[in-house]
């Protein structure tokens, strides 16, 4: 059975890039949001409303700019949505992981919510084989180049890749790497963007 996810990352308080995907979330099973829909820790609670009158279920983690808890607190009015970090959660048929934050540590400040390698890695243990893999972050070498050609990704979220080998692996944070695609092994790397994706799994 193919299962149909419209994908998202760093929407950053735009709510008009939410209205646009309206018409698309009617034909997707689920939604996969890839953190940073707030910006330095202001204007998550729309988004996230915004995000459940699509009226479809959804996986969602927190990026650098709003934490877990804020993450956690703005979704709990909706059911339909799932805020994972470092926990997974099966949905029409499929299992997805999460883990929100910036990993590794940002250079952004004390407003950022990062985390570091160790952390990342403690977390991605709980991983299951040939899930979803949604992370803010991207994995270390893939999809994670900045304008300057630096990789800026976490090693900690390639090894998942390397052990657990998921289907797909969902990622943002880099904004001059929106619209990637890449492949490791069996896993297609995709860092999302704001504009949305249409992911077929399965």
């Amino acid at each position: 059975m193919t299962v149909n996810l419209l994908a998202f990352s760093d929407i950053h308080r735009d709510l008009t890039a939410i209205h646009a995907m309206a018409e698309r979330a009617r034909a997707a099973d689920v939604l996969v949001g890839a953190g940073d829909f707030a910006t330095v820790r202001k204007g998550l609670q729309p988004v996230i409303d915004a995000i459940a009158a699509l009226d479809r279920p959804a996986v969602l983690v927190h990026g650098n700019g709003e934490s877990e808890a804020e993450l956690r607190d703005a979704c709990a009015q909706h059911p339909h949505l799932h805020h994972l970090h470092g926990s997974s959660v099966e949905l029409a048929g499929v299992t997805f992981f999460g883990l929100g934050g910036g990993v590794p540590v940002t250079p952004f400040g004390a407003w950022s919510v990062d985390y570091t390698e160790d952390q990342a890695a403690d977390w991605l243990a709980a991983c299951p084989e040939g899930c979803v893999l949604v992370t803010h972050s991207p994995p270390k070498g893939h999809c994670d180049r900045t304008s300057a050609g630096e990789p800026v990704g976490s090693t900690a979220i390639l090894a998942c890749l390397e052990r657990a080998r998921p289907t797909h692996a969902l990622c943002g944070h880099v904004h001059d790497a929106w619209g990637c695609t890449g492949t490791l092994g069996p896993t297609t790397v995709m860092n999302l963007g704001p504009a949305g994706v249409e992911i077929e799994v399965g």
